[in-house]
């Protein structure tokens, strides 16, 4: 394909789908070419890949650690290692749901948009490997809240967070790096203070609730595959509902496998 075909490909993809979804495409496109060269990664995010990730089996019991990365690589008969995650949900006092677009920079997903937070316990955090009361995940929640988002740790004690349920799922991603994880999802409900880190996020927005379908319907091949899942099967429906009643909609034994 040459210069003016390829203007005229960009052009038209553009005029399709959009400038978001475009941008997507390219990005990821983009990423395939330069990621066997490890110098055309953010240099933040590369060193990121050396944190130790907690392995689990199916019924997220430990088993082992390894690097962020290696948890996430795609291997060529599509096998990704489960690992251990966390999805932080946090609503401010009127209800309306903090979300974020993940930078450019970021090597899974990029430009992507996404619920509050999500990342990993790691091994190596004193304290994140406890398991009674997921109090390891909730703690690695606070860590990551304030280095993603800049929110101050005394805007989120610990007991802030309420552990509802956990997820399975798997995504090929763009065919290097992927993801498979037992994902821990955390409620929040508090007002906080936001400086947002731009080496991971792009955008933060609150989001109400009786505009959040709308926002889905219009970001929708821009979300993280984890959020479209939690959005296909309606579970943040629940969640929203029954902010000042979680307990109900509580469930800690289930391990729910979405696809």
């Amino acid at each position: 394909m040459n210069i003016r075909q390829n203007s005229f490909y960009i052009f038209a993809c553009k005029f399709c789908l959009g400038k978001d979804v475009l941008a997507v495409i390219l990005t990821n496109f983009i990423q395939r070419l330069v990621q066997t060269d490890r110098t055309h990664m953010d240099p933040i995010q590369e060193a990121l890949l050396k944190e130790k990730c907690l392995l689990v089996d199916e019924q997220d019991h430990v088993i082992g650690e390894t690097t962020k990365e290696d948890c996430h690589l795609v291997h060529t008969d599509g096998h990704i290692k489960l690992h251990r995650a966390f999805s932080v949900f946090l609503f401010n006092s009127n209800g309306d749901l903090l979300v974020q677009k993940r930078a450019a920079t970021k090597i899974t997903y990029p430009n992507r948009f996404t619920n509050t937070c999500c990342s990993h316990t790691l091994s190596d955090v004193p304290h994140e490997t406890e398991e009674k009361d997921a109090l390891g995940v909730k703690r690695a929640a606070r860590r990551k809240l304030n280095y993603e988002l800049g929110i101050p740790m005394e805007d989120l004690p610990i007991e802030s967070f309420k552990f509802l349920t956990r997820i399975h799922y798997k995504d090929q991603g763009d065919g290097k790096y992927g993801e498979h994880e037992i994902d821990y999802i955390l409620c929040v409900q508090r007002d906080v203070h936001l400086h947002p880190n731009y080496n991971e996020v792009s955008e933060v927005r609150y989001v109400k609730k009786e505009d959040f379908d709308d926002f889905i319907q219009k970001n929708e091949a821009l979300l993280t595959p984890w959020f479209h899942l939690i959005c296909r099967y309606n579970l943040i429906d629940d969640w929203w509902e029954n902010l000042d009643r979680l307990d109900q909609v509580t469930d800690v034994e289930t391990i729910s496998k979405l696809s």
